[in-house]
């Protein structure tokens, strides 16, 4: 088993300066997010939050490198994805950037063994075996390696679409309603391991969410209403989650 030592959050893994994302113009021009400015630590789990169309989704796209802003910049690591072109932004999220969808998007001609190490054969990167054993174990996959996705429960394979985004060590991991599908049983095994994943491995994960039991998994929580954020929590429980909701609502 690893050892690692406790992760200190200090430095940065990943964040926006004055971010901002069109669409449309004219009469149809909408405001997705209107110049956000946020960092996000490492070794920290945050969920953003907000109603339909604050720009959480918008955000978390942008982040990632799946959507280019309008203007400002997204920064992860040290690399500022406003200056990558799309061949080193491919490369950018295939080995710096983890990716967990509501829908799996697992490919199913693929045993959940090769699902997990997708990326990095894609990238012709040969997986550390030492944490990929260590990954597999965590999510309780060990013995479902060779399944594939039709042979495996949702709660399977949401957790084989975890490993796929832990097994590169990206620098930050990016959850989009990682358990709006599941049972909230499995989800709630998914979010234990999601947090475990940053207080033992000391990962990044930023998730989005609409789940107040969800977001209450997390070290802090983002509250998104028209393009901007509202408020923040911290060690949040799902009554401050709640309360701070209805507040961001009525602003």
């Amino acid at each position: 088993m690893l050892v690692m030592e406790a992760p200190v959050r200090t430095a940065v893994a990943a964040r926006t300066e004055g971010a901002t994302k069109v669409y449309g113009d004219g009469d149809t021009q909408v405001t997705a997010l209107d110049a956000v400015d946020v960092s996000f630590s490492a070794a920290e789990f945050t969920a953003i939050m907000g109603p339909s169309g604050s720009g959480k989704s918008t955000l978390m796209h942008s982040l990632a490198g799946l959507d280019r802003l309008s203007s400002g910049r997204v920064i992860i690591g040290d690399t500022d994805l406003s200056k990558l072109s799309e061949k080193d932004l491919t490369l950018l999220r295939r080995t710096k950037i983890g990716f967990v969808f509501q829908a799996f998007n697992l490919i199913p001609t693929l045993t959940a063994e090769e699902n997990i190490t997708l990326p990095l054969d894609l990238g012709n990167t040969r997986p550390d075996p030492e944490w990929l054993d260590e990954v597999v174990r965590a999510v309780d996959l060990i013995d479902r390696l060779g399944h594939k996705p039709n042979e495996l429960s949702g709660g399977q394979q949401q957790r084989v679409a975890v490993a796929r985004a832990l097994a590169s060590r990206p620098e930050v991991v990016f959850a989009d309603e990682p358990t709006g599908n599941l049972d909230s049983h499995t989800g709630a095994g998914i979010l234990d391991f999601m947090r475990r994943a940053v207080r033992e491995y000391g990962q990044t994960i930023v998730m989005v969410t609409h789940d107040p039991v969800a977001a209450s998994y997390a070290d802090r929580v983002l509250f998104l209403a028209d393009g901007q954020i509202v408020s923040e929590l911290r060690d949040p429980d799902t009554d401050s989650i709640l309360s701070t909701l209805r507040t961001a609502s009525g602003r």
